[in-house]
């Protein structure tokens, strides 16, 4: 591989690497060439995000704060790296430092957009297009719900849920709060794994794709579901307490688990309501609580 610190970014590069929540997920019995099942999933940015900075360095590492207990070569900003780097002939010489916020093993997407935002910085550095056929292909090699930070606050994916459908004008600033109980969290090969065992049909998904095509906010709450969530509640039942506490909250409008857990997540009437909805579940439950809200964008990047 060939680098020219000439055109590498001289300062260091920040990206906001936000967490998505799972209007909708369908997962199905058929599965692809790959052996992955086929899913629809609408996914939407909230405003909890990681915070990702990249600056050169002589080599390439990554690192966490809090740090974390496996070694880098595992982490998916150090995958995303070395292979945008091989795909374009280029030596990824950085220092990528990650600002976690959000938890892992909830089903928010953190290591996805963590590895997003490593692509974004990369290409702004290199001066390659984010929107080239390679970058994708790495984004949805490194995991299924990267090319929707890539593309989107909110959007329709499909194939394995990799792959970009349609994209909505956001629902910005829709008060949400998320919510996971003490566990040890949920893989989604473990989730997958249940889910075949008994799965369960998806719901219909053209009620919330209409409702989001007229950026009809209030009709949303009524369709969103999840047909993932029984095999998540299955393996950590704590789950399900969260998501009944949730709906039986005042100011929820509708609550459901995001992704294959163990986040689950409310849309709320009001900013005020998810507040003091989080500071309940923390106080009174012990659970992890973030009140947040929709965003306008995905990824942001910022150089400094």
């Amino acid at each position: 591989m060939s680098t020219s610190a000439s055109d590498e970014s001289k300062g260091a590069l920040v990206v906001i690497a936000p967490a998505k929540v799972n209007l909708y997920l369908g997962v199905h019995t058929q599965r692809d060439d790959r052996g992955y099942h086929r899913v629809d999933s609408v996914m939407a940015a909230t405003s909890l995000a990681d915070v990702v900075t990249l600056a050169p360095a002589e080599r390439l590492t990554v690192r966490t704060v809090p740090e974390a207990d496996f070694p880098m070569e595992h982490n998916t900003a150090y995958r995303a790296a070395c292979a945008l780097g091989e795909a374009f002939g280029r030596e990824p010489s950085f220092e990528i430092v990650i600002e976690k916020h959000i938890p892992l093993r909830a089903g928010l997407g953190g290591p996805s957009s963590d590895a997003a935002a490593t692509l974004m910085g990369l290409c702004h550095a290199w001066g390659i297009n984010p929107r080239d056929e390679r970058v994708d292909a790495i984004a949805r090699s490194i995991g299924a719900d990267v090319p929707f930070f890539l593309y989107g606050a909110l959007a329709y994916c499909d194939g394995a849920g990799d792959r970009l459908r349609e994209a909505f004008e956001p629902l910005a600033g829709m008060p949400i709060v998320l919510v996971k109980p003490v566990c040890a969290g949920v893989t989604a090969r473990e989730a997958y794994e249940v889910f075949d065992q008994d799965p369960p049909s998806a719901a219909p998904l053209d009620p919330l794709l209409e409702a989001l095509r007229a950026h009809d906010a209030a009709e949303v709450p009524a369709h969103i579901a999840n047909n993932l969530a029984p095999a998540a509640c299955a393996i950590a039942p704590e789950i399900a307490s969260v998501v009944s506490w949730l709906r039986g909250q005042d100011g929820v409008l509708a609550a459901q688990v995001t992704g294959s857990g163990a986040c689950s997540f409310a849309l709320c009437e009001s900013m005020g309501a998810a507040e003091r909805i989080a500071r309940d579940a923390d106080s009174k439950c012990g659970w992890w609580s973030c009140a947040a809200t929709m965003e306008k964008s995905g990824l942001s990047l910022q150089v400094c």
